[in-house]
């Protein structure tokens, strides 16, 4: 280990004496701190994961959270991450508008280490609620509603409060620890990490399709998890609030804890993280399906090589009582080809029973299977420090039933400009 240690302090040593350039210069602290980091794993054998939104895990090669680190008094640590996005987006077809509009996230963290464990606050906030309720346009996305009907090919905005939570963690073994989430405002052990937190949709400015099928619980009013986490495995599990925020965006809601949710995730190695996961919500529509409860079933992979791919495929069962089985399928991927150029994909399938709400409608709750394919491109700037903007924009083809032309055109598409400046990548 001392051996492995002094190689490390040499690298180090050498990295700081040789004639870097500019871009070398704002990679040396990072590349310093990973070489560290990767001694202490390698001796030890631990083969972690980072964390995701909520308590779920992402594959260690993902890292920790990027920002802004301070270091403050009586050994706190306070990290700092968060973004804002420009976007003008259209979709075609007669359902289809264009709409410009910003999408935000502000992330605060403070954490200390203890003898014995480690002690979390979470924090995030969205000024998402200064959008209309009816949200952006996003052909074949439903759930939540507007002005009490239904969201349709809309995408709603996220709450100024997203997680007010804290964690601690109890050393158990080493490597093992029990321990303990919660708070007013937080995320259940329930589906994949929430999308705005995987490196493979980092860069992709509209939300899946497929939202309500595996992270629309990321923004739940009362949730407490209880879990064991070690090198490879983690099992927990969550009461919480099963119904899904209202249209009041600005307020905390009243917590319910009528719900609840197992989940468990494998981390064989860096690269991956692999998890199931079940629950129960008690009527999480309301006013959509009010006499409607949902068991959710999900199961997802996450891939990440540590050298600018990250990957993640997923699959849902949202089974609603009374109602049907209704599934859906996804990948995303983004591939940061050098230090500028970005490419990114995301594939989606769901079987929708929502995209027709007027009851009077022939093909009112009929589920329907619909696919969307997009595709994009960023360029990348380091701006200062922790700050990067990101340029790019996206296509999106979808697939449909011949039944929806009438609705939707015989081939709808989309198209996404955006400018993301962000606090960490």
């Amino acid at each position: 280990m001392k051996m492995k240690l002094l190689m490390a302090s040499a690298c180090a040593l050498a990295l700081h004496t040789a004639p870097v350039s500019a871009q070398d210069h704002a990679h040396i602290g990072h590349d310093m701190a990973t070489m560290a980091d990767e001694v202490v794993i390698a001796d030890l054998n631990i083969e972690s994961s980072a964390e995701g939104s909520g308590t779920a895990r992402l594959p260690r090669n993902e890292g920790g959270m990027h920002g802004l680190h301070l270091d403050i008094a009586d050994d706190w640590m306070i990290m700092a991450h968060g973004y804002v996005w420009g976007v003008y987006t259209d979709q075609s077809g007669p359902r289809g508008d264009d709409k410009a509009y910003a999408q935000s996230m502000a992330m605060l963290t403070a954490e200390r280490s203890f003898e014995g464990g480690r002690f979390q606050f979470k924090s995030m906030l969205s000024f998402e609620p200064l959008m209309s309720n009816r949200g952006y346009p996003n052909l074949f996305a439903t759930g939540e509603t507007a002005g009490g009907e239904p969201l349709v090919d809309r995408q709603h905005p996220h709450d100024l409060f997203m997680e007010l939570a804290a964690r601690i963690d109890f050393d158990v073994a080493e490597g093992s620890s029990l321990f303990l989430y919660g708070g007013p405002v937080g995320e259940p052990a329930l589906g994949p990490s929430a999308f705005m937190h995987r490196g493979s949709a980092k860069l992709n400015p509209e939300a899946p399709i497929t939202h309500h099928w595996f992270d629309s619980s990321h923004i739940t009013y009362g949730v407490a998890t209880l879990g064991f986490s070690s090198r490879k495995f983690q099992v927990e599990g969550s009461i919480f609030t099963g119904r899904e925020p209202d249209e009041d965006r600005w307020n905390i809601e009243k917590p319910r804890f009528d719900s609840w949710s197992l989940r468990a995730t494998f981390s064989p190695s860096p690269n991956w993280a692999l998890q199931v996961s079940h629950g129960f919500l008690k009527q999480p529509e309301f006013t959509i399906h009010p006499d409607e409860n949902e068991h959710r079933t999900t199961a997802s992979a996450h891939f990440a090589n540590g050298n600018g791919l990250t990957a993640t495929a997923a699959f849902s069962a949202k089974n609603r009582d009374p109602g049907p089985t209704l599934t859906a399928y996804l990948v995303e991927v983004n591939w940061d080809i050098d230090d500028h150029h970005s490419l990114f994909g995301r594939f989606e399938n769901v079987k929708n029973d929502e995209l027709f709400p007027d009851h009077s409608d022939v093909l009112h709750e009929v589920p329907f299977r619909v696919s969307k394919l997009q595709a994009g491109y960023a360029y990348r700037l380091p701006l200062s420090g922790p700050v990067n903007l990101a340029l790019g924009g996206s296509v999106a083809k979808f697939l449909k039933p011949d039944t929806f032309d009438t609705a939707y055109g015989k081939s709808p598409v989309g198209f996404t400009l955006f400018a993301k400046l962000s606090l960490g990548h």
